[in-house]
């Protein structure tokens, strides 16, 4: 099996709307897909190469300055934006530390803190700037999802209106994985341990290094290689709780590189989530999983990966 690429060039332009033909194409595109894998990538979307390898570029800076430097922009318990220290997070909580550091992006607010032009110019700038491509891109997908499901259009989108604010936890993350320095491993530690995302959908950037591994639905483990141009978008547990199980939240890692190569591998990742105060129960009616309000679900598996509960 391998993960299916879709053309979305028809919701991707400002110029015009998608006919009706296209729309029941990429309906039936995005459907098979989401129900089979979990997984899609995405050619053709409103965000080019170009821009994720410069929001990649100024990332590499960051996470290359002194360990005292990036310290004071630490992510604290209470809030999930700001800088993640490698093995400080294990998204598979029965694995050691995760080898990778991530710089978290939970909201547009001003207030959020954030290394200033001095310590690194462009920085706060590009990511914001890419959040919110992310945003307007993933509100797409949405629509389009519903649309598969002969639902409203909008009936995604209206619990995800406050993304860039507090009042809602998507989150864009910068992640980077130095090195792999063999003497240290711990066992059974990857760069990213097995996991599930938390809330709606996923949209991921990769560099060009391999690693990332998506679990099918037979539990074999299948290669999600970085293809240039286009975005890999997943579905997360609360859209497979929201469907009653249509769509599938696949678990995936990111495996160490073999003993002697010493690449490093970046990606960007886009965390979408309803807003906090959205109560997420399955559409069709069904009592499949019980309603669960989307900021206690988040905050629940957040203090899993950090050891907080």
């Amino acid at each position: 099996m391998k993960i299916p690429v879709v053309d979305f060039e028809a919701c991707a332009s400002g110029e015009k709307n998608p006919t009706d033909e296209e729309l029941v194409r990429l309906s039936a595109e995005l459907r098979a897909a989401f129900t089979r894998v979990g997984f899609v990538y995405l050619r053709n979307t409103c965000v080019t190469q170009e821009e994720v390898d410069a929001v990649m570029d100024i990332s590499k800076k960051f996470f290359l300055l002194p360990e005292e430097v990036k310290m004071p922009f630490s992510r604290k318990e209470s809030n999930n934006h700001g800088w993640v220290s490698s093995e400080s997070e294990r998204l598979n909580p029965h694995r050691p530390g995760d080898l990778k550091e991530a710089f978290n992006i939970a909201s547009l607010e001003p207030d959020e803190n954030w290394p200033s032009e001095e310590i690194l110019p462009g920085f706060r700038e590009a990511q914001q700037s890419f959040f919110v491509q992310c945003k307007d891109l993933s509100l797409q997908v949405l629509r389009v999802m519903a649309l598969s499901l002969g639902l409203d259009a909008d009936v995604f989108t209206n619990e995800h209106k406050l993304i860039g604010s507090k009042e809602n936890g998507s989150t864009l993350r910068a992640l980077y994985y130095p090195p792999v320095n063999y003497d240290t491993v711990k066992e059974g530690q990857l760069r990213c341990g097995e996991h599930s995302d938390y809330g709606s959908i996923t949209l991921v950037f990769q560099s060009r290094e391999g690693g990332l591994q998506v679990k099918t639905r037979s539990g074999d483990f299948i290669s999600a290689p970085s293809i240039p141009g286009t975005v890999l978008i997943n579905i997360a547990d609360l859209m497979q709780r929201w469907t009653g199980d249509i769509f599938v939240s696949a678990a995936h890692r990111v495996l160490l590189p073999l003993p002697g190569n010493v690449t490093t591998r970046q990606s960007l990742a886009f965390f979408v989530q309803p807003d906090n105060e959205a109560v997420i129960k399955c559409y069709d009616g069904s009592d499949k999983y019980p309603p669960i309000k989307a900021v206690d679900y988040l905050w629940e598996h957040l203090g899993d990966s950090y050891g907080l509960m």
